[in-house]
């Protein structure tokens, strides 16, 4: 039998073996949004197809990772900037809204800076208007919680025009991911963030290899270590083909993504690829998924499809995902009470509401899901 003292000793040891890529977390999808409001209702739904598939909110960011359970979050990013690009969105205008009748104080859309928010002109409504206002609240959570285990947010870079016919903002250049406007991402994180509250490819590269090689030789850090930090990442598709590719250009100089502050999203043997979404767990995904997760990469998928999974009353897609050992599981119903609109109780939620598991995959030996957060 083991005495208190080697107990103590193997549990210490065990708990330093666990690295970040040996938990998994639930994520919000379009952590940041908010239904539109009554008074617009009826202009969004004569010009917007599925009007349905919108009509969700989330709590502001900070209430998501206190009483959600969630330790990774999503936010549309749309360029501005010289400020007022979206101001007023269309809808409010269609709609004959007043300053008195707005959802929000459009006067956030007027100053420069990145802007956070789902269809541009249409559902513009959100928890932070602006990417610096999100990273604040994020923060400020934060640093209340210096244990919390990482924080990973991820980052849809957008350039939607769905009313462009109709006078609102049309695709151009002042919409368009250009190098510095991606790096204008960079730039607002570090203007919150100091670069030790953050987990940036830097500190997972090793000397002499790529980051891709890095993570599969070496590992990543210890979660111990990054207690406390947050990891960027975007998830926009990293094909060529794709016209929502801003991946090349963000790693044209930095192809492992040097002084970089975001991961990319990228493909198996690029030297940027630490990280990978695949949002598809059936079909032999979550095999696929599993693959991944064994090499070493940090994987992102989701557990349902607005709103197919609570109308098709099924839980495959979820159940396939926790088993996929996908570090990052996102949903829309992280709590109960969200799909109930719809007569139907489902949820994606580890648990006993824990933020954090053992990934069933990848964790070693003696990992203890208490002992995570």
């Amino acid at each position: 039998m083991q005495s208190l003292e080697e107990s103590a000793l193997a549990t210490k040891s065990s708990s330093s073996d666990i690295r970040f890529n040996h938990i998994q977390v639930i994520g919000t999808h379009n952590s940041y949004h908010r239904e539109i409001s009554l008074s617009e209702r009826t202009v969004f739904e004569k010009y917007v197809p599925s009007p349905e598939d919108y009509y969700y909110s989330h709590a502001a960011l900070p209430i998501q990772l206190e009483h959600y359970s969630v330790r990774s979050l999503e936010l549309d990013l749309h360029s501005d900037e010289k400020g007022g690009l979206y101001y007023p969105p269309l809808i409010w205008t269609l709609s004959n809204l007043n300053n008195a009748t707005t959802p929000f104080n459009g006067d956030v859309l007027k100053k420069p800076g990145i802007k956070v928010f789902h269809v541009t002109d249409f559902d513009t409504n959100a928890v932070c208007h602006t990417f610096v206002d999100c990273l604040k609240q994020l923060k400020s959570w934060s640093d209340a919680h210096p244990r919390h285990v990482p924080i990973t947010i991820d980052l849809e870079l957008k350039t939607d025009a769905a009313a462009c016919s109709l006078g609102g903002v049309c695709p151009g250049e002042a919409t368009n991911w250009t190098l510095p406007r991606l790096l204008n991402i960079d730039t607002e994180i570090l203007s919150v963030f100091p670069a030790s509250q953050l987990i940036r490819p830097d500190d997972v590269r090793q000397p002499g290899l790529t980051l891709e090689q890095s993570v599969l030789q070496h590992g990543w850090p210890r979660l111990n270590d990054v207690r406390g930090r947050l990891l960027f990442y975007f998830d926009n598709s990293p094909n060529a083909s794709d016209p929502t590719n801003y991946r090349n250009l963000y790693r044209a100089s930095a192809p492992s993504l040097q002084n970089r502050t975001v991961f990319t999203n990228s493909l198996e043997g690029e030297p940027d690829c630490a990280f990978i979404k695949y949002n598809e767990p059936r079909f032999n995904g979550s095999a696929e998924i599993q693959r991944l997760v064994k090499k070493g990469y940090l994987v992102r998928t989701r557990a349902d499809v607005p709103l197919d999974s609570v109308l098709n009353r099924t839980t495959e897609m979820r159940d396939l995902a926790f088993e996929s050992g996908a570090q990052i599981v996102s949903t829309d119903f992280p709590v109960w009470g969200l799909s109930a609109r719809w007569a139907w109780d489902y949820v994606a939620r580890l648990k006993g509401g824990r933020v954090a598991r053992c990934n069933p995959v990848v964790a070693p030996k003696g990992c203890r899901d208490d002992e995570l957060e």
